[in-house]
């Protein structure tokens, strides 16, 4: 356990961190996209290539039982993280599959034309475009809850659509443009009083702050490995264990069947039901190792650092008198995301020249676009932090940014 987060200890950690860009140390500041990954994760998965990769659940030779063992042990870990039961937690290819498992194994079997799907404005496309889909193939209503100035949630809004008794809330725990945090415990608990079913997008949630499925008490939560020092390649679907054992299955194959005859198939008991053919087993593995390291330090430091770094950031941001920034003024209502404007400066134009200096941002419409156009904008900057970030890391973005202003003599 870490007594307190140094940030530039936990950077040792992190070997792409001696790497340099363009001559410059590497300031990496788009960790809501993907994060970097500790020496503990390469080394996990490096381990299983080099000495027992092999096929999960099959095999009975020596091999194959400890890939299942790990396999499911990270399984474990994860159900642990969340507070779940292991067979309540499926692993996905990524959150956007999770949630597509979702509107698909379930929506296109309980909904029906006529029927209310509430989002908000600040989902990203992974929680809109499957309830799109869901919508053409069935006819059901998408509402959307709109946000305010700061980049809240209207509650009054929230009730209205709730009075309409929609079947279906999917909302994004935090929005990963406007760093906003929603309530989505009182959320949740407002929808299942008028018999909605709930899902959370947790990608920008997970890997940041302390995250209780019980708490929630969500029907459906997803998340990425990606985004919390895991590999690539790996999600997580949590859902309750009635809800996953009514569902049919996602995508069909091996892995996820108990017998096949020519004339039908029976399916494999939870969670592997969902599991079909062979699973990325190397990243899943990868993923328990990156449990093991957010344990290590403990969600709750790694939230506190958090806050204080974005409170630095946007007193140092609010030293640029041409720079808007986006997204809520309460720290308590937001995460480690700042998007932001400088000037006329479009944001690929910064990105490139913040780029030059060694600094990673985000630029674009992050997976956001109709939040972008309730912003006005049709693009932002986007800077956000991790445990291995630091203040002078901030610094350095500042310097960035004025030299991005001097070139284009703002």
């Amino acid at each position: 356990m870490f007594p307190n987060l140094d940030p530039e200890i936990v950077k040792q950690d992190f070997p792409i961190f001696k790497r340099k860009v363009y001559g410059k140390p590497l300031t990496y500041l788009d960790n809501a996209a993907t994060t970097q990954k500790p020496r503990q994760v390469v080394d996990a998965i490096r381990e299983f290539y080099q000495s027992y990769n092999a096929n999960i659940h099959r095999g009975v030779y020596r091999l194959s039982i400890e890939a299942t063992e790990a396999f499911e042990n990270s399984r474990a870990k994860v159900a642990k993280f969340i507070n779940a039961k292991d067979s309540e937690v499926v692993f996905t290819k990524n959150a956007t599959e999770a949630l597509n498992l979702v509107a698909y194994s379930w929506g296109l079997s309980n909904l029906k034309e006529g029927d209310r799907i509430v989002l908000t404005e600040m989902e990203h496309h992974s929680n809109i475009v499957p309830w799109q889909l869901v919508s053409k193939y069935t006819g059901v209503v998408v509402d959307y809850i709109p946000i305010d100035e700061e980049g809240l949630l209207v509650c009054e809004e929230l009730d209205r659509l709730l009075s309409l008794e929609p079947k279906v809330v999917s909302i994004t725990h935090v929005s990963n443009v406007l760093g906003t945090i929603n309530d989505v415990k009182e959320i949740v608990a407002k929808a299942h009083k008028v018999g909605a079913l709930t899902v959370v997008d947790a990608a920008q949630s997970v890997p940041h702050m302390h995250v209780d499925v019980k708490e929630l008490d969500c029907d459906f939560l997803a998340f990425s490995g990606h985004k919390a020092l895991g590999p690539l390649g790996v999600g997580v679907l949590y859902g309750k264990r009635d809800l996953l054992k009514e569902m049919s299955p996602f995508l069909g194959g091996g892995d996820m069947i108990s017998r096949v005859w020519l004339s039908g198939a029976e399916w494999n008991e939870l969670p592997w039901k969902f599991e079909a053919g062979t699973s990325s087993v190397a990243d899943v593995i990868g993923l328990g190792a990156a449990i093991d390291y957010l344990n290590s330090i403990g969600m709750s430091r790694i939230r506190s650092h958090e806050v204080k770094l974005t409170m630095y950031a946007l007193r140092r941001l609010s030293e640029l008198k041409d720079l808007k920034v986006y997204g809520p003024k309460n720290l308590d209502k937001r995460s480690a995301v700042i998007s932001f404007n400088l000037s006329n400066i479009h944001p690929h134009d910064l990105a490139t020249i913040l780029d030059e200096e060694g600094i990673a941002i985000r630029a674009g419409h992050h997976c956001a676009m109709p939040l972008m156009t309730k912003l006005g904008v049709a693009a932002t900057a986007r800077a956000s932090f991790y445990l291995y970030n630091s203040e002078n890391d901030v610094d350095i973005l500042m310097e960035g940014l004025n030299k991005a202003g001097r070139i284009f003599k703002i």
